[in-house]
C-alpha cells in the first residue's frame, strides 16, 4: 500500500473518482486538497492534509473506508466522512495525519 501525501493529490482538484458500491459506482469530484498545520516529530511519515470530495447524488453514504478509482492514480482505499450537503450534492472529507 502506497503512502498517500498531499503532493500525491496536488493538481488533482477537479478530477473524477469513482466510489465502488458493489456492482455500481458513485461519482465523486475532488474539490479541495488542503495541507493542515502540523508540528513535525521524529518518525513522522507525512505532513497532515485534507481532501474534500463532492458527490452529485442526494444519498448520504455513511462514514467508512471506500475504494475509490481514479484514471491517473488507480485504486485507492480512503476513509470518507460526510460533512455537509449543498445545492451541488453531498460533501465528504478525508483527513490524513
Amino acid at each position: 500500500m502506497q503512502l498517500l501525501t498531499c503532493e500525491s493529490f496536488a493538481g488533482r482538484a477537479g478530477e473524477s473518482f469513482d466510489l465502488a458500491m458493489g456492482e455500481s459506482t458513485v461519482p465523486l469530484t475532488l474539490a479541495e486538497v488542503t495541507p493542515l498545520p502540523s508540528r513535525p516529530f521524529p518518525g513522522m511519515m507525512r505532513a497532515p492534509f485534507s481532501l474534500i470530495f463532492r458527490s452529485p447524488t442526494p444519498v448520504v453514504l455513511p462514514q467508512r473506508l471506500y475504494r475509490l478509482q481514479n484514471q491517473t492514480m488507480g485504486a485507492l482505499d480512503i476513509f470518507l466522512v460526510p460533512i455537509g450537503r449543498d445545492v451541488q450534492g453531498i460533501v465528504y472529507q478525508a483527513v490524513f495525519n
